[in-house]
């Protein structure tokens, strides 16, 4: 049931828009566990904010891979955030997973991030990671195969907000946060 590569291979705002309301899920040994994804981030090929933007390195390479990937890797040497590369490989464009709503697995995500308040258990693109027990070692991952995984969404999308990007200082005026109004498990409101 996860989307198609060709979800993936589109315009990267087009599908940061239609990430809303999907649900990511990651299957290991210690279970499964999924969230609603409430809000996103979109990164472009020519955005000073984007990993790529200087071209590609070892830690970004996946970025640069085919589209319907995830780019994971370690921000501030603390926490992990995941991504989702979009457009034509060797464009560098991905979607940031910023928060999701828990809807299955919580038992195990309130385990993992020690705490049993759903509302800050994943929103938060580290949080998310940590909750979900997405790791480093997923970078590179196809997102069609499992253990990670991006299914449709299960319930009608409610009306989406387009504001500017949160937590960078480069480009941050950029219209290219996403994410669902009225949603309570956003990283920032």
């Amino acid at each position: 049931m996860s989307l198609p590569r060709s979800f993936y291979e589109r315009d990267t705002v087009a599908v940061a828009r239609d990430l809303l309301g999907c649900l990511l899920i990651h299957q290991e040994k210690a279970g499964t566990a999924a969230g609603r994804i409430v809000e996103v981030e979109a990164y472009l090929r020519d955005d000073p904010a984007a990993h790529s933007y200087r071209g590609m390195t070892e830690r970004n390479r996946a970025m640069f891979g085919p589209a319907g990937h995830a780019y994971v890797y370690r921000i501030y040497g603390l926490h992990t955030c995941v991504n989702v590369v979009t457009g034509a490989e060797g464009t560098g464009e991905a979607v940031l997973i910023r928060a999701l709503e828990p809807v299955a697995g919580i038992g195990l995500m309130q385990a993992r991030r020690g705490r049993d308040d759903l509302i800050s258990l994943a929103n938060g693109p580290g949080k998310l990671t940590e909750a979900l027990g997405i790791t480093i070692d997923l970078d590179g991952a196809s997102l069609s195969c499992g253990p990670l995984w991006i299914d449709p969404p299960t319930t009608p999308v409610e009306e989406i907000v387009q504001t500017t990007r949160v937590g960078i200082t480069k480009a941050a005026d950029l219209p290219l946060r996403f994410y669902l109004k009225g949603s309570r498990y956003l990283s920032r409101r």
